[in-house]
This record gives C-alpha cells, sequence and structure tokens, in this order.
C-alpha cells in the first residue's frame, strides 16, 4: 500500500454570491428568502512542490447553524466566515501532513477556539468542514483521483484519532467497500408556508415562471416518492396539515416514503410523542404514518440530550441534526437512545465517514439498525450540490433531501458561460431549461454518475471566480 500523499495548505481565497429564493422556505421559526452562497479556492502542495487547486461552495443559510433571535441574518453571515477564517488560519499552521491529519491536528483546537467568540458548534463546524472539503478536493486532484477512489484508497489517511470509539475497528477495510451508486432519490421537502396543492395559490399571487410551485405539481413534475415534511410542534396545525398532505400523496402513488423534521421546534421528547401518537390515531393518516422512515432532531439543541428518548424512539427511530455539533455528538445521542445521525457536507466530510463507520460497528456489536440519513441545506446547483451528492453517495445513502432546486431557480446568479459549462460536462445531472440551468430529477431520480467519477471532489467544472464578490474579511 502506497503511503497517504502529505501536503500543506499554502493559499486560500473566498468569493461569495447573492442567492434569491423563487419561493420563500420555512423551517423552524424561520423564513428564508434570500442567502449568500460563500466559495472557497485553496493551493496544496507536497513536499516534493507539487501543488494543485481546489474548490468548495456552501450556502450560508441564516438561522440555522445559531437560531439566536438577538442576531440578524448579517450576524449569521458573519459568524461563519468568521469560523472559515479562523479553519483557514489553523490549517495553514499546521504544516506538513496528510488531508485527514491536518483536520485531526486542529479539529479540537478549532472548537476551542471558536466558542471562546461565542461560536457555537455547528458555526464551528462550518468552517473547517468548507476548508477540509477545499482540501480534499485538492488532494485528489494532485492524484489525478475521484473522491470515492480516493477514499476506498484511504489517500486522504482517515483514522480513528478523532474518534476514539472506533478504536480496533477496521476503518481501511470499511473504507476500501464503500461502494457508491449512480443515482439517488430525491426526497421533496414540504416546507411550512409551502402550498400543498394548486388552489392554495391566489392567481394573483402565482409566479408562472413554468416550474411547479405548489407540493401536488412537484410530484407531477418529479415523479417523487419520498418526502421530508416539516412540523411546527403545534400539534393541532400539525395534524390538519399533514392530513392535506396524506391525502394528495395518497391519491397519487400506492407507495411512498416519508421522513418527518421537527427542526427544534419541541421542547420535550413527550411533546414529540404525543404528536406521533395523534398521527396514528387518524384514521386519514393510516398510510402516510406506514411510511414514516424516522423523525428527525424534534427537540431543541439545548434540550436534546437533557434526557433519554428511548420512550419516542419506540414509535420511530430518531436521529439528530442540529445537535450535531461535534464528532461525539453521536455517541452522546447513542446512549440516550437516538439511533440516527444526519449527513450535511456542511458539517464535515469526515465526520460523516466516521459517523458512517459507527454506523456499520454500532449495528454490528447491538443489533440495533443505527442509520444516516443525507439532509439539506438548500445546497445550490453547480459545485455545492455535487459535492454533497458526492458524499451522500460514497456513504451509501439511497435518498437524499433536495431542496434548492424547487426554491430556487436553478443556478440563477451563475453567469450563463458557468450554466453552459455545468450543464455539458455534467448533462446526466443537469438540463437547460427557459435559459437556466436546472437540477435534473425525473422517476424521483438524481443520476450522478458524472459527479462520482470525477476528478476530484463531484465537479468536473470549476465556477467563474471573476464574476464573484470578494468575501468581506
Amino acid at each position: 500500500m502506497i503511503e497517504p500523499l502529505k501536503i500543506r495548505l499554502v493559499e486560500a481565497e473566498t468569493f461569495e454570491r447573492p442567492v434569491t429564493l423563487r419561493l420563500p422556505f420555512r423551517f423552524g421559526a424561520a423564513t428564508l428568502r434570500q442567502a449568500r452562497q460563500i466559495f472557497l479556492r485553496v493551493r496544496i502542495e507536497d513536499n516534493r512542490g507539487h501543488s494543485a487547486s481546489g474548490m468548495a461552495a456552501e450556502l450560508m443559510v441564516p438561522k440555522w447553524f445559531d437560531k439566536s433571535p438577538e442576531l440578524s441574518n448579517a450576524d449569521n453571515e458573519n459568524q461563519l466566515r468568521r469560523s472559515l477564517a479562523l479553519a483557514l488560519d489553523a490549517l495553514k499552521g499546521a504544516g506538513l501532513g496528510t488531508a485527514f491529519s491536518l483536520h485531526s491536528a486542529v479539529e479540537a483546537a478549532h472548537h476551542a477556539r471558536a466558542a471562546a467568540e461565542t461560536l457555537n458548534g455547528l458555526v464551528a463546524s462550518f468552517g473547517l468542514a468548507l476548508a477540509n472539503r477545499a482540501v480534499l478536493d485538492a488532494l485528489c486532484r494532485l492524484e489525478g483521483l475521484p473522491v470515492a477512489q480516493a477514499i476506498r484508497a484511504n489517500r486522504p489517511g482517515i483514522d480513528a484519532s478523532t474518534a476514539p470509539d472506533l478504536a480496533g475497528f477496521d476503518l481501511p477495510k470499511f473504507l476500501s467497500g464503500l461502494a457508491p451508486a449512480e443515482s439517488l432519490a430525491a426526497r421533496h421537502t414540504v416546507g411550512l408556508v409551502d402550498a400543498i396543492r394548486a388552489s392554495d395559490i391566489p392567481a394573483a399571487d402565482r409566479l408562472n415562471d413554468g416550474l411547479p410551485e405548489s407540493f401536488e405539481e412537484a410530484i407531477d413534475a418529479y415523479g417523487l416518492t419520498f418526502f421530508k415534511v416539516k412540523v411546527s410542534g403545534v400539534a393541532d396545525a400539525d395534524i390538519d396539515r399533514l392530513c392535506r398532505i396524506a391525502a394528495v400523496i395518497d391519491a397519487k402513488m400506492s407507495a411512498y416514503s416519508v421522513t418527518l423534521d421537527g427542526n427544534e421546534q419541541f421542547g420535550s421528547a413527550e411533546a414529540v410523542a404525543d404528536l406521533l401518537a395523534r398521527i396514528e390515531a387518524e384514521p386519514r393518516l393510516a398510510r402516510f404514518a406506514a411510511s414514516i422512515l424516522f423523525v428527525e432532531q424534534p427537540i431543541a439543541r439545548a434540550h436534546a440530550f437533557e434526557k433519554p428518548v428511548s420512550a419516542l424512539a419506540a414509535f420511530k427511530p430518531v436521529e439528530i441534526d442540529e445537535s450535531d455539533a461535534d464528532i461525539d455528538a453521536f455517541v452522546t445521542a447513542r446512549r440516550l437512545g437516538y439511533t440516527g445521525i444526519s449527513s450535511k457536507s456542511c458539517k464535515g466530510f469526515y465526520r460523516s465517514l466516521l459517523n458512517r463507520a459507527r454506523v456499520a460497528k454500532w449495528s454490528a456489536d447491538d443489533g440495533t439498525a443505527y442509520f444516516m440519513s443525507a439532509e439539506d441545506l438548500t445546497t445550490q446547483g453547480g459545485l455545492a450540490v455535487q459535492q454533497d451528492l458526492a458524499l451522500a453517495s460514497l456513504i451509501g445513502m439511497t435518498h437524499i433531501e433536495r431542496n434548492g432546486h424547487h426554491y430556487v431557480d436553478g443556478m440563477a446568479g451563475a453567469p450563463e458561460a458557468e450554466q453552459v459549462a455545468f450543464a455539458r460536462v455534467h448533462s446526466d445531472l443537469y438540463a437547460v431549461r427557459d435559459g437556466r440551468t436546472r437540477l435534473k430529477i425525473e422517476g424521483g431520480k438524481i443520476d450522478i454518475g458524472s459527479v462520482i467519477n470525477a476528478i476530484g471532489l463531484g465537479s468536473s467544472v470549476e465556477p467563474e471566480w471573476s464574476a464573484m464578490e470578494a468575501s468581506p474579511k
């Protein structure tokens, strides 16, 4: 076996683009109408002086990483910029090492430094996750490998140094067995203010842009059979809305799958259990209830780890999302009866891989069906969505939440030449419609062969850097 390449981070540049949504997206207590997307370009060198560039991108979604009402959207964006600046500073100072050893050398200190600046764990994770993806992309390009091939051969040098609970687990064997699929089912999000039926939209409010505007129109347009439904924590309103959603799905198909997302809107496990009991008792939700796969982060992160949720998990499996603030979160959650955890690029590529290894180890050890799910943070068409799809496929996901294509007008905001390049090179993933490059979902599926076979981390095309704004310092 060839030893993993040792590299150093020598340069980093950040850029941004504004993103305006065509439809408002409500999650938890926040309604998103616009945000900024940050792009990172880095250069690495090995000890022989060979170098390569890498890139990553992520939407800076306000009111998800830090939901403090005292903070404005601009404050949230500045938190994420600061997290990235801290991560890049730490990685540049880490010297020469494998891609993963650079990460492991700085992870704990980065989180501590972020905490000293009152940046929570999710905010801290954002910056390090973005930097790690760009470095990994550069490593893959330096070695001429698609990311799946690089991970299977463990070219980043991944070990259990940041996850000592995996000591004794054969990580190299686990990584070598990862087999990404070339397509994933799209799990469509139903936001809290989404129109359920076309008739819910007043004629004067319709966009008439040729894209689906209601939930039932999205099903017809994309052939969807997987759904992620937001719940508000207000039981009567949730039951009424779920009945309306179920009526649409039940009329259109005989088999489907649903996940429920609480987005921290419940104060306790008992409140969640009450909602689930009411769902199971409602005749109009019989098929819907039987189709629920799991419940995602129902309890506010401030209380989610206060006491066991085993009684709640007896209804449906429960996973953490916003509580996944650091590499130890899944270990803590497991002790309390949670059996699942989400994968999001914004929380960490290596974290997802190590959590996937935990799923394999713990399921074998306990006989319990631990699981991961692939969730979205409105990743945008182009670099961001492709890197997240590559990660989800690599860790064995068969369906993934995708909502950016629905709430945003394709690759709106990107120059025409960039949109054309992505559509041409990744023609299985995109289609051009009305002059806009858009994510292509047909029969409920997203084809990603060009993504997982691209040299680097998911993309054979670079964004047009010269058309972006410099990121504020």
